[in-house]
């Protein structure tokens, strides 16, 4: 399968360079483009899977070039995330109006980069290891408590099989068990990092589902799943 393909388009070479660094370890393909012009002629040939977009940039900018994209029928399922100077609510409202997907702000850090990518391609540079776990979990929200079961685990995130329906960003609080640990009972809460179901379906090898990254979790309870996760890689 061909690793997906991401265009970073900014007239500024070092933020090119700069967004580069950020995808070193990822297994993707990267384009690049210094203005608007040469990016919609690169998104037609190549139809990359995402595409970082600078708002201002000469020739075309990027309010012009995300609106052609938006506009074109062939076009138009590509995500298109602009990246403002300053994030003024002027600059936000001109990136909604031609239709992005989100935004991000300069100067640009490399959690929120790689969060924003993540949203849309899920196996971007995924630096902490993760664990297959069969486990049940509970978990709470605003609309009940629900169950569900744990597919994979990681120091920083967790995925659950569900059909239960969340939204993106939702928090909740989730507990599960860790049967070779002294900790027993893990607690933690979270926020909805991406769907796996319906049309948001984005990794058809995995189970319906959504991953959840941890907003707030012990100490003890993160070194237990890292040494559950050690122990495993040890082991193979």
């Amino acid at each position: 399968m061909a690793a997906p393909k991401i265009l970073l388009v900014d007239d500024v070479k070092l933020f090119i360079e700069l967004e580069k660094s950020f995808l070193t370890n990822s297994d993707v393909s990267i384009l690049t483009a210094e203005d608007g012009e040469e990016a919609l002629e690169i998104v037609r040939r190549e139809r990359p899977d995402l595409v970082f977009l600078d708002l201002h940039m000469p020739k075309m900018n990027g309010v012009a070039c995300c609106t052609a994209i938006k506009s074109d029928p062939d076009l138009l399922f590509i995500p298109v995330i602009m990246v403002t100077t300053a994030g003024h609510d002027e600059e936000i409202e001109l990136c909604n109006k031609a239709g992005c997907d989100d935004y991000l702000t300069k100067p640009v850090e490399r959690k929120a980069f790689l969060e924003k990518a993540r949203s849309y391609l899920p196996d971007i540079e995924r630096r902490e290891p993760r664990l297959q776990l069969k486990t049940p979990a509970l978990f709470r929200d605003g609309k009940g408590v629900c169950t569900a079961a744990v597919a994979d685990i990681s120091s920083g995130g967790i995925y659950l099989t569900t059909d239960y329906a969340v939204t993106q960003n939702d928090e909740m609080e989730l507990a599960f068990f860790l049967s070779d640990s002294e900790v027993g009972l893990i607690a933690i809460k979270g926020r909805v990092a991406w769907l796996n179901s319906g049309k948001s379906r984005k990794k058809w090898d995995m189970p319906v589902g959504f991953g959840v990254e941890y907003t707030s979790i012990s100490d003890e309870a993160r070194q237990a799943i890292q040494e559950m996760i050690d122990n495993s890689e040890q082991e193979e």
